[in-house]
């Protein structure tokens, strides 16, 4: 985060020297952090719109409530707002801007997917997210790419260039947002490996959770493209990556030695024994993408076997 807020920082500088405010850094660190409160602010109503979101109350999803009620007691936190999202792809998220304010979802896809104890393993590592306050960071951080993108269109399509200075500027935004986008898709990935050993610390079981995945990038990778890409701006928040899933189910099959489609314990546990070699490409894809490689995750999740 400081490298982040330190990069987008000095794009900031450059952008208000070249229109004449050159010197006052105050100002410069006041409209920074102006954008990242806004941002801040509006972040999860961005999200709940996106998903279309629906609170559900107990009676009308006890099970669900049930399961996160004794999670929440188990992991320390006020017991979060419980919401579903009707879309048929199987995920999960959780979102808000501090632990009294956390909301976990699940699509409805999930809820016809998955067992009780997978569903259980899949809210845990929601629940984590909302114990680490990363969803919070994820919203704040998720900004400043943003801020440099507008930087780059403002002075790079800019009519005022004397001496070629804004488009110079432009050119150094352009480089800062790729940048922050890598920075970014780092802490993403990052915060998936702790969310999924909090599961674990709360009781979610490690070949549930790795089942889970499974199942989850299974039906992915049957859904409708178009539907697919509508969630893609919002994939950062869900539990595996929705635009890889094709990928993933080829990664994991191996994996499903029986073809039950589901990843037991003892299969799992063969994962300690084993020597799993990830391919260059798929680590170089790792690099510009939300979640962590599919094989990583699961190999770390037969540690906790």
């Amino acid at each position: 985060m400081i490298l982040l807020f330190g990069l987008v920082y000095g794009i900031i500088i450059l952008a208000m020297s070249s229109l004449g405010y050159g010197g006052n850094f105050p100002l410069f660190a006041i409209i920074g952090l102006v954008i990242v409160f806004v941002q801040f602010l509006i972040g999860p109503s961005i999200v709940q719109m996106t998903m279309g979101v629906k609170y559900v109350k107990e009676e009308q999803a006890p099970e669900l409530h049930r399961i996160v009620n004794d999670l929440a007691m188990t992991a320390g936190l006020p017991k979060p707002k419980i919401g579903i999202s009707e879309t048929n792809i199987p995920n999960a998220f959780a979102f808000g801007r501090t632990q009294k304010d956390g909301r976990v979802c699940v699509t409805r896809g999930l809820l016809n997917t998955l067992d009780r104890d997978e569903l259980k393993a899949v809210l845990g590592h929601e629940l984590a997210h909302i114990k680490h306050n990363d969803m919070a960071v994820t919203t704040i951080v998720s900004a400043v790419p943003l801020i440099c993108y507008y930087i780059a269109l403002s002075f790079m399509f800019s009519g005022d260039n004397r001496n070629g200075g804004g488009f110079i500027i432009g050119i150094l935004a352009w480089i800062a947002y790729f940048l922050g986008q890598l920075i970014v898709l780092f802490i993403s990935r990052t915060r998936e490996y702790y969310a999924d050993k909090g599961s674990m610390e709360i009781g979610g079981q490690p070949d549930k959770l790795a089942s889970a995945l499974y199942k989850l990038a299974y039906g992915a990778s049957r859904a409708p493209k178009e539907e697919v890409k509508n969630m893609e701006g919002v994939r950062a928040f869900f539990l595996n990556d929705i635009s890889t899933a094709k990928e993933d189910i080829q990664e994991l099959s191996q994996l499903d030695i029986d073809n039950d489609g589901r990843i037991s314990a003892s299969e799992l546990s063969q994962l300690k024994h084993k020597n799993i070699k990830i391919k260059k490409s798929a680590k170089i894809a790792e690099i510009f993408s939300t979640h962590p490689d599919m094989l990583k995750r699961i190999e770390r999740l037969a540690e906790y076997v």
